[in-house]
């Protein structure tokens, strides 16, 4: 969409510029496009910027301004990745250290200068009244700064874990608000100095009432060489190192000889950058011992239809999942959900009420929760009704984008009296 052609006058709406600098296509856009999707249009007007260029992100220009301004044209945290593995660093004292900051200045030339440039062009053409960023303010620095530049206020949408590098910790002292996607996020933004009064946490909202609890399972199926009558275990959620995957394979060979017929899919898509990991995981199914058992999918649009295959939903992070957009799918879906006792799952989940929660990284216990639930249909199908009890109450987009607009005009209202 062309927003050039917009009037000069001042607007009676607000203007809220979106960017969204994620890896991949997740959680963390999803959620954005039904909160853009679902904005009051007679007070907002949304414009939102990715990172990232694809079919999925292409459709948002039938919601919204869109324009993408690319933000990794060099994959520089790929070659720290390597610099990190190698040994050959280590024959001269201090030579990791300066490989280290050449990497960290060419990102700054390759990467960082352009989009800032452009992003600092959309922001003074398109002339938001708020800068939303859709992750971590490190991911963010252009719009930031831009924000900073033009004298506008900027908010941190943050959904991770903030450990990281001193440059990523003063970030945080550059966004007017940030809103984080559990408690537990919130906690960990206010260990980095930021203030109870510059922050709030807002659980994520999806359109529940567009998942069809009607979509036929056997499709996916089908789909994927999957007998109507196999007992799936599905892991929902992108292929990268610590979304677990490599756990919930080690779960499927405890339970491989007690259970030869059950069938554990790995549901989702591959960054570029993980390209690697996806053939190691691919690798490790090969095992004679899983005998086929693994089943990697890809990427998939018709999660309604994912969901309603799969006798068990399996969220099994490494790291604390900050909020989950899968597990409140999975929930509304009325599936019998099992995820680790840390992070924002713990706030999601009530144990043996709302789903199960096992030992977080241990393969042993997964693999003794998820033979609870194979073996104990009448608990599946408890779990699962009042998962969807929990989250329709809890996760409604309405509700999300209420308590998101509440930030924007407390923001506002204090520009504007500046």
């Amino acid at each position: 969409m062309d927003y050039l052609g917009l009037t000069m006058t001042k607007q009676l709406r607000k203007r809220i510029l979106y960017v969204e600098n994620g890896i991949g296509y997740g959680g963390a856009i999803i959620c954005l496009r039904h909160l853009v999707r679902n904005l009051d249009r007679n007070q907002f007007e949304p414009m939102v910027i990715t990172g990232i260029i694809g079919r999925e992100y292409e459709e948002i220009a039938t919601e919204a301004y869109w324009k993408h301004i690319p933000d990794r044209r060099l994959d520089i945290v790929s070659m720290k990745r390597k610099l990190d593995a190698a040994r050959w660093p280590n024959v001269l004292p201090g030579l990791r250290w300066i490989m280290n900051q050449g990497l960290s200045r060419l990102d700054d030339v390759v990467n960082f200068l352009p989009a800032f440039i452009q992003t600092l062009r959309a922001v003074m053409r398109f002339k938001p009244d708020l800068i939303h960023v859709n992750n971590e303010p490190l991911c963010n620095r252009a719009a930031i700064l831009a924000g900073k530049i033009v004298g506008i206020p900027v908010v941190a949408h943050v959904r991770g874990d903030q450990q990281g590098s001193a440059l990523m910790h003063s970030l945080f002292k550059m966004p007017d608000y940030f809103i984080a996607v559990s408690r537990w996020v919130s906690d960990s933004i206010g260990q980095l100095g930021v203030p109870l009064h510059k922050r709030t946490y807002i659980y994520d909202g999806i359109e529940l009432q567009k998942l069809d609890t009607a979509a036929d399972g056997r499709v996916f199926r089908r789909q994927h060489a999957i007998a109507d009558d196999a007992f799936v275990v599905g892991l929902v959620g992108l292929l990268i190192p610590w979304k677990g995957q490599q756990l919930f394979i080690q779960a499927a060979k405890k339970l491989h000889q007690d259970m030869p017929h059950v069938i554990f899919a790995i549901v989702g898509g591959t960054p570029d950058e993980f390209r690697a990991y996806d053939a190691e995981l691919k690798k490790v199914a090969e095992n004679p011992a899983l005998n086929g058992s693994v089943v990697f999918t890809g990427h998939v649009s018709d999660m309604a239809a994912v969901y309603n295959s799969l006798d068990v939903v399996v969220s099994a992070s490494t790291s604390p999942e900050p909020l989950g957009t899968m597990i409140i799918e999975a929930m509304t879906m009325a599936r019998p959900l099992i995820a680790p006792d840390h992070g924002g799952a713990v706030e999601m989940i009530e144990d043996g009420k709302t789903g199960l929660l096992f030992k977080a990284g241990d393969a042993e216990d997964l693999a003794e929760k998820i033979r609870s639930l194979y073996l104990d249909p009448e608990q599946r199908k408890n779990l699962g009704q009042s998962a969807r009890t929990h989250a329709l109450h809890t996760f409604s987009v309405e509700e999300h984008v209420r308590k998101i607009t509440d930030v924007y005009q407390k923001l506002l209202n204090v520009s504007g009296q500046a």
